[in-house]
C-alpha cells in the first residue's frame, strides 16, 4: 500500500460471504474507518469491493474483512490496487 495521501484497492472476499449481511456490515464498517467506494455481491458467491481512504483506515477495514459479520465464513480476501475514483461515500451496488 502507499505510504501517504489516499489509498484505493479492489477486494474480492470468498467463502460463505452472501446470505449473511456481509454487504450491510461492510457498509457500517466503512462509515465507521471514514472510508469511501462500493460494495456488490457476485452471481459467483464472491463479495467485490472498492475501498478508497486514507492508507490506515482502507487497512483496518481490510482486516475487518478476514472475518466479517457473525454469521460468514470468510476463506480468502484477495486486494490489488485499484485507481483512485474521488468516491464521496460508500455504498451497495447492485450485483453482477
Amino acid at each position: 500500500m502507499k505510504a501517504a495521501g489516499n489509498n484505493c484497492v479492489r477486494v474480492e472476499i470468498t467463502g460463505r460471504v452472501q446470505g449473511v449481511g456481509y454487504r450491510y456490515w461492510m457498509l457500517q464498517f466503512a462509515e465507521k474507518f471514514g472510508v469511501t467506494g462500493w460494495v456488490r455481491n457476485r452471481y459467483c458467491g464472491d463479495v467485490e469491493a472498492v475501498i478508497c481512504g486514507n492508507p490506515e483506515s482502507v487497512h483496518l477495514l481490510l482486516t475487518a474483512c478476514e472475518k466479517g459479520p457473525s454469521f460468514a465464513n470468510v476463506v480468502s480476501v484477495t486486494v490489488v490496487e485499484e485507481l483512485d475514483e474521488q468516491f464521496t461515500r460508500f455504498e451497495s451496488r447492485r450485483t453482477i
